[in-house]
């Protein structure tokens, strides 16, 4: 597994990637066929101490992307709150593959044992079709914003091809450009 790790206004380097290591290699017991994990920390001065540092793990498991990103007030704090995260997706993950197979995934019967729940499996409850315009991309936030939804799938006007417009959790605007392989 190619590990590559990356920090943005940190002290104690060293500790941090080991302790970094430690966690990203624990997760190769559950999903074995890890490529790539790129991890990247960073500390951002807010207001709230306990969103001070910021963790974003993303792992390659061949061709299949987990990501997920957490924030703490201490850099083993976001660490470990990113690797529970990781390891719900890897179960629910790891779940999907064994049902299409056989049946229940034994990853998911000892998650259920142990925290007593059992997950539904999700559907789609609604179908809606819309004509998709051609639109600038600031046209595309700015009817995104008075639609007051977190998306906005368009047609963009400087490469004519589909795009998806969407509200990150900073408040930013993140832009999909899907690429046929």
């Amino acid at each position: 597994m190619e590990l590559e790790i990356a920090g943005k206004n940190l002290d104690g380097w060293d500790s941090i990637q080991d302790y970094v290591k430690k966690k990203v290699e624990k997760l190769k017991r559950y999903l074995p066929r890890i490529d790539e994990a790129k991890v990247e920390i960073r500390e951002e001065k807010t207001k709230s101490p306990k969103d001070r540092f910021i963790v974003q793990v993303t792992l390659n498991n061949n061709g299949t992307l987990l990501r997920a990103e957490e924030r703490a007030e201490s850099v083993a704090a976001a660490v470990d709150a990113v690797y529970e995260v990781l390891t719900r997706q890897i179960e629910r993950y790891k779940g999907k593959l064994y049902k299409r197979e056989r049946g229940v995934s034994p990853v998911r019967e000892t998650a259920d044992e142990v925290s007593g729940y059992e997950e539904e499996a999700a559907k789609v409850v609604r179908v809606k079709r819309f004509t998709a315009e051609v639109v600038s991309v600031a046209e595309a936030a700015e009817q995104m914003e008075l639609l007051g939804h977190d998306f906005f799938l368009f047609i963009n006007c400087d490469n004519n091809k589909m795009n998806l417009l969407y509200r990150r959790k900073d408040g930013d605007y993140g832009l999909i450009e899907p690429e046929l392989s």
